[in-house]
């Protein structure tokens, strides 16, 4: 029996194709990230089923949403979903490698998103599929940073969602490619919970970041109002 869609509020993600499935994560990344005003184009690195390029297609009118995915399926999927989205007109997917991107692309954008694999060797994943989608040793964070700097256009914005353990080394990262947080905010699964999230937006210029945590539920499938405020426009039954 065939796989049914993830059904959002405006529009639905097939997945069946896809090694990582929706998730918290992409959606509070796509939900969470400020797009400055004026933003015409944006890069989802990574993009597996399209949802975070989606999201950003529901929330702004930018005329050039770009996504990227190094493997096969996922990329057959995201095609899939932007073709059957009310943005297909403004949603693009590219099959390959960001380092592969990066050397041929001349574009240069305003926004990039990524929620990008973060497991090691250690903890492996279940099939291959997942496993790619899911090694940073397939795209480790000094890469995906200086990459993302070099796509960035100077006055432009980057956002991540990384594990909290991994912050230090991220954003110590981030600085070796003139890239500096101006938000953080920490992600707990309910108040009794330790972080397990960061959410990280970036940019050029060294500031002092906002710092922010956000709980997603009180006890369990009750969720704190401040997470349904920031999902609401997304999912059916916020």
């Amino acid at each position: 029996m065939p796989e049914s869609p993830f059904r959002f509020k405006q529009f639905n993600v097939a997945q069946s194709k896809s090694a990582m499935k929706v998730g918290t994560d992409g959606v509070l990344l796509g939900a969470w990230v400020r797009i400055p005003d004026g933003v015409d184009s944006v890069l989802d690195i990574g993009t597996g089923t399209g949802l975070i390029a989606l999201q950003i297609a529901q929330r702004c009118d930018s005329e050039i949403i770009d996504a990227l995915e190094i493997e096969s399926g996922a990329f057959e999927q995201a095609v899939e979903n932007f073709e059957n989205s009310p943005w297909s007109d403004r949603l693009f997917c590219y099959h390959a490698s960001l380092q592969e991107f990066e050397m041929e692309m001349d574009e240069r954008y305003d926004l990039i998103v990524c929620n990008p694999p973060f497991f090691n060797n250690s903890f492996p994943a279940d099939g291959k599929g997942r496993n790619l989608a899911r090694q940073k040793e397939q795209l480790d964070f000094e890469t995906l940073l200086k990459c993302t700097s070099r796509l960035l256009n100077p006055d432009g914005t980057c956002a991540f969602i990384i594990p909290v353990d991994q912050e230090e080394i991220f954003t110590a990262a981030g600085k070796k490619n003139n890239l500096y947080p101006n938000r953080i905010t920490r992600v707990k699964g309910s108040p009794s919970s330790p972080v397990k999230r960061s959410l990280i937006q970036m940019q050029r210029e060294e500031v002092g970041p906002d710092l922010s945590e956000l709980i997603v539920e009180t006890s369990r499938h009750v969720y704190t109002r401040e997470y349904k405020n920031l999902v609401k426009d997304f999912y059916l039954k916020m």
